[in-house]
């Protein structure tokens, strides 16, 4: 228990009658970056102000470095960017990082955060004067300037482009490296999967996975078919199709626990196809089949 950075043991946090995180137990161990997967409204949000000491649980007790999130003390090595961010206008960026920085025994010199974030060429810049995706880099850079141990970001990438995104991803990699354990959560699939080793899929306050990313993929075993064919309506009704999409011009993807089960069920069929393709699932096909399966 002494290498938890943070726990949550049987966490219940209501807003009235609603019940955001519904009795919630989760550990959170060095040297990791875990994704946190969930619709909006999960409770994903809720549980990292828990941890940032934020809000209170309802019932249950939330642990941050052995003690109280509550006590300024245990917060002095935890870095995170919330979902909205606010950074005073008038100052440059440069001077933003200065400014907190100032506020740790040994933070990363300006120049090195800037460099590594993508953004030393607006160090002169005022902070009112960012796009809206510049701000959300400059407020993932700050959440690491004290050096932290642990990291919460908050949907981290929302707003930014492609290229962007891999800017960042490539800092928090590297961040990780050099001893930062991140929580993570995203709407962007693809980054939990380019990033995450531990996947955490939370919905309706209830965590229902929690797991390595390849152990969360393959408990699923969600396969993708996708085909041509002028009789879509028999082929969804095929034993083991678990989801059907149709498109134009006959074209139908296929979900299924058991791809070579199916394929061989169409075959024997008769019924008549073309243009078949199967690939495995992504992260976003596995989420759905878990929350669609825990409804059931």
């Amino acid at each position: 228990m002494n290498d938890l950075l943070a726990r949550l043991d049987h966490v219940t946090r209501r807003f009235g009658d609603v019940t955001a995180l519904d009795d919630v137990s989760l550990d959170i161990r060095p040297g990791q970056i875990m994704g946190m997967l969930g619709p909006n409204g999960a409770g994903k949000s809720t549980l990292l102000t828990l941890v940032q000491g934020l809000r209170r649980a309802s019932s249950g007790t939330v642990e941050l470095f052995g003690g109280s999130p509550q006590d300024a003390r245990n917060r002095r090595l935890l870095g995170c960017t919330p979902q909205a961010t606010a950074l005073p206008e008038t100052l440059k960026v440069g001077e933003v990082v200065d400014f907190v920085g100032a506020h740790f025994e040994s933070p990363v010199p300006r120049a090195e955060l800037l460099a590594e974030f993508g953004l030393t060429e607006l160090a002169r810049k005022q902070t009112g004067a960012l796009s809206g995706g510049q701000k959300r880099r400059l407020s993932v850079a700050l959440a690491f300037v004290g050096r932290p141990k642990l990291v919460l970001l908050d949907e981290p990438t929302t707003g930014l482009d492609v290229d962007a995104r891999r800017v960042l991803w490539d800092a928090i990699r590297s961040q990780h490296d050099r001893g930062a354990t991140v929580v993570i959560t995203s709407h962007y699939l693809e980054e939990i999967e380019q990033l995450a080793e531990r996947v955490v899929v939370i919905d309706r306050g209830r965590v229902l996975e929690d797991d390595s990313l390849g152990n969360v993929l393959g408990r699923v075993s969600l396969r993708r078919l996708t085909l041509e064919s002028d009789f879509t309506a028999a082929i969804g009704e095929l034993p083991g199709v678990v989801g059907l999409e149709t498109g134009p011009a006959g074209l139908s993807t296929l979900y299924s626990q058991d791809s070579d089960a199916l394929v061989a069920r169409l075959v024997t069929s008769g019924i008549p196809f073309r243009n078949l393709s199967v690939r495995g699932a992504t992260l976003e096909e596995a989420f759905l089949t878990l929350t669609e399966r825990e409804t059931v």
